[in-house]
């Protein structure tokens, strides 16, 4: 079953953000659009590839009231760790989630479990926590922060436009569709 539309479930973890321990959890998602991006583990090899893209377009996610959540299977003072000892990861301003237990890489269906690693999950979540975008990779691909920003956009879109769809490579600004019986067969 796809987890698209589903509440996100209850959990509580502890994030190494912005110099501090502090705690997420279900509440703190909700309200606002999140970003919840699983990753195998700290000190690899394209996970600081990504959480840097992330970290060099992290302005253009706070302008749309989105936060990003990192989330490992790695504690969180191995983020922190990983924080003052890689150059890619300093630039990380968002919360670096550990999630020693797998207690959310369960939830989010992403856990490898007889290695006790995510796979490299993407789910954004809308203001009530309900999952609207999910994209899985196997470890191997790395992901483009640009995408995800362009698909943040188009359910946020969507979101507010009710009845509108946003078509194929669909950016800010783009036409977008309203499907009706006078549209079939029209595309």
């Amino acid at each position: 079953m796809s987890l698209i539309n589903t509440q996100i479930k209850p959990f509580k973890a502890t994030a190494y953000h912005n110099g501090k321990f502090v705690e997420v959890s279900d509440a703190t998602l909700k309200g606002k659009w999140s970003v919840v991006v699983f990753y195998p583990a700290d000190f690899t090899f394209v996970c600081p590839t990504e959480l840097e893209d992330l970290a060099n377009n992290y302005a253009e996610f706070q302008k749309l009231g989105v936060e990003i959540y990192g989330v490992s299977t790695d504690t969180h003072f191995a983020h922190k760790a990983w924080h003052d000892t890689s150059e890619a990861i300093k630039k990380v301003q968002y919360p670096l989630v550990g999630d020693p237990t797998a207690t959310l890489a369960r939830n989010f269906d992403v856990l490898i479990e007889e290695e006790g690693l995510a796979l490299r999950g993407t789910f954004v979540i809308n203001p009530e926590g309900q999952i609207k975008v999910l994209e899985i990779h196997d470890n191997g691909i790395g992901r483009d922060a640009s995408e995800l920003l362009r698909k943040v956009k188009a359910a946020q879109y969507v979101a507010s436009h009710p009845g509108e769809v946003c078509p194929a490579k669909w950016q800010e600004g783009a036409k977008t569709l309203k499907p009706s019986l006078d549209l079939v067969g029209k595309i």
